[in-house]
């Protein structure tokens, strides 16, 4: 775990948590930070706020939610996956809050082990 605190390592889950938002919602975060206390791994992020999202909000807004919570779990999906896959981590669990109204997103991994 000693090699998840350097300054390097954090950069890499940063870039990774970066150009996964750019792909599912066009462009990455106004603010990111992530923090590592052991087996878990919190990722602090500020989003920005989409036309189209805005857009949905105001004609269908029961709509906006399910396209927020669907592609939230398609963040954590793919996410866990190229972390896995990039870092060769293992991760035990992933859980993801986003407050659509701030654009603020709590990302937290739990790595496998004892």
């Amino acid at each position: 775990m000693a090699e998840l605190e350097n300054s390097e390592q954090k950069k890499k889950m940063c870039q990774i948590y970066n150009e996964i938002s750019k792909e599912l919602f066009g462009f990455g975060t106004t603010l990111l930070r992530v923090t590592v206390d052991q087996r878990v791994i919190t990722f602090h992020a500020k989003h920005r706020r989409s036309p189209r999202s805005t857009a949905l909000e105001g004609e269908a807004p029961e709509l906006k939610q399910e396209v927020d919570f669907r592609m939230s779990m398609l963040f954590k999906k793919r996410f866990k996956e190229r972390l896995e896959a990039e870092m060769d981590l293992t991760i035990e669990v992933l859980l993801r809050d986003y407050d659509a109204p701030t654009q603020w997103a709590f990302t937290n991994m739990i790595l496998a082990g004892e």
